[in-house]
């Protein structure tokens, strides 16, 4: 039997320590007054980023047709450029700090 066969296959994973975001097409944030600021919370109570993940991402993906302020934990460089091009912000949340555990 080969040895790669023989030697157990358990051990270190990144999966745990991964960063998680729910995604949120640019398409979707339409649905906001023109000149509205949109942050995480008002996502979630518009039913945009539901699920168990606290950190929320904009992505790239679709047209914005009006100026927003969009705060949230991340942006695609797609997203950022469209949203900056029609003269709107994008500011970055920082995602509070994991607690250590002793």
């Amino acid at each position: 039997m080969p040895l790669i066969r023989r030697i157990p296959k358990r051990g270190f994973n990144n999966k745990r320590h991964a960063t998680r975001y729910v995604g949120v097409n640019l398409e979707s944030l339409n649905r906001f007054e023109a000149g509205a600021t949109v942050d995480a919370e008002g996502l979630r109570k518009a039913g945009l980023a539901s699920g168990p993940v606290k950190l929320v991402k904009i992505l790239g993906d679709g047209e914005l047709k009006h100026k927003l302020t969009v705060r949230a934990h991340a942006f695609s460089a797609a997203a950022r450029s469209k949203i900056e091009g029609l003269g709107g912000t994008c500011e970055v949340i920082a995602a509070a700090a994991p607690a250590k555990e002793k």
